[in-house]
């Protein structure tokens, strides 16, 4: 498949995903929109995690620490800033975050990368909740200032419609280039003149950027939260999953996966939790074993030798 053609057709699959969703709360019931809305936000989360993680094999657990930084960031300036502009500084505090984070722990590999991603945002959580038992004297945010529904969903369908745009842009771009070459062999693309460590930095800041970006404007569906609520490690942990099984080096693996499990999330939790994550264990399990390039690889290789067979035919 030739790269103009596969943009197109990546193209032409966003705007139809794109009118489908601004399509939805003019027909949909409030369940539907909700729904729609949990989707959107996993789409958004894990598009994004795949896009750094995906690409240079880096395990990261710090989405829900991001996300966390972006809600509360929101929930302590609607009362005084506009909606964008809260959405905007959320992201930029996360990228803030994510920069200094990545300095820190990004030189390490694997398991010690992974855990040490999960301990920072452990100690965020930890010390968010801190400062609030001791200096504010009560745990938790109420907020006063909420938008209305469709403002919320018009702001994660943009976040996730522009976290999947990124994605087929900077994967075909020399940054994008780089962060394959970091996940393909890291020496040698040191030795072939990528700078590693600051192209490490931005992919990590550029993914923690998304995910405070989506808790700022996901923090108004609760109107309550506290550290427990926010930087909850499930969150981390679902986005990580969906991007696994879905496929984090492919595009749209993780918006497939983000469409399924959420459905399959809110059809199950509330009948049968346990069978839901036993069902996402098994899939996870299974996608590793067998399938570690995601669902998404076993759609798009049938596609894609279709398209190759297409081409020569043609030729």
């Amino acid at each position: 498949m030739t790269g103009p053609h596969m943009l197109y057709r990546d193209l032409l699959v966003l705007l139809a995903f794109t009118g489908w969703c601004l399509a939805l709360p003019h027909y949909g019931s409030e369940f539907e929109v909700s729904m729609a809305l949990t989707c959107l936000m996993y789409v958004a989360l894990s598009s994004s995690w795949g896009l750094f993680c995906g690409s240079t094999r880096y395990l990261s657990l710090a989405t829900s620490a991001f996300f966390g930084i972006g809600a509360y960031t929101s929930a302590l300036t609607l009362d005084s800033l506009p909606w964008l502009a809260s959405i905007a500084l959320g992201a930029a505090l996360a990228m803030g975050v994510a920069v200094v984070m990545g300095a820190a722990v990004l030189h390490l590999r694997g398991t010690y990368f992974a855990v040490l991603t999960f301990g920072m945002t452990e100690l965020i959580r930890h010390a968010v909740t801190y400062f609030e038992k001791k200096v504010t004297g009560t745990v938790g945010r109420v907020l006063t200032v909420v938008p209305e529904r469709d403002t919320i969903y018009l702001t994660v369908l943009a976040l996730a419609v522009l976290a999947v745009l990124v994605s087929i842009v900077v994967r075909r771009s020399r940054f994008g280039l780089a962060l394959a070459g970091i996940g393909a062999d890291e020496q040698r693309a040191q030795t072939l003149g990528v700078n590693t460590r600051l192209v490490k930095i931005l992919g990590f800041a550029l993914t923690a950027g998304f995910a405070g970006a989506v808790g700022a404007a996901m923090a108004v569906r609760w109107t309550y939260i506290d550290p427990h609520t926010v930087f909850n490690p499930f969150i981390g942990f679902q986005t990580v999953l969906i991007a696994l099984i879905g496929g984090a080096v492919t595009l749209w693996g993780p918006l497939i996966a983000a469409i399924v499990f959420s459905v399959l999330a809110e059809t199950l939790r509330l009948q049968a939790p346990q069978v839901y994550m036993m069902s996402l264990g098994l899939l996870l399990i299974l996608s590793v074993l067998y399938l570690p390039g995601g669902l998404a690889s076993l759609r798009w290789s049938t596609v894609g030798g279709w398209w190759r067979n297409r081409e020569r035919s043609h030729g």
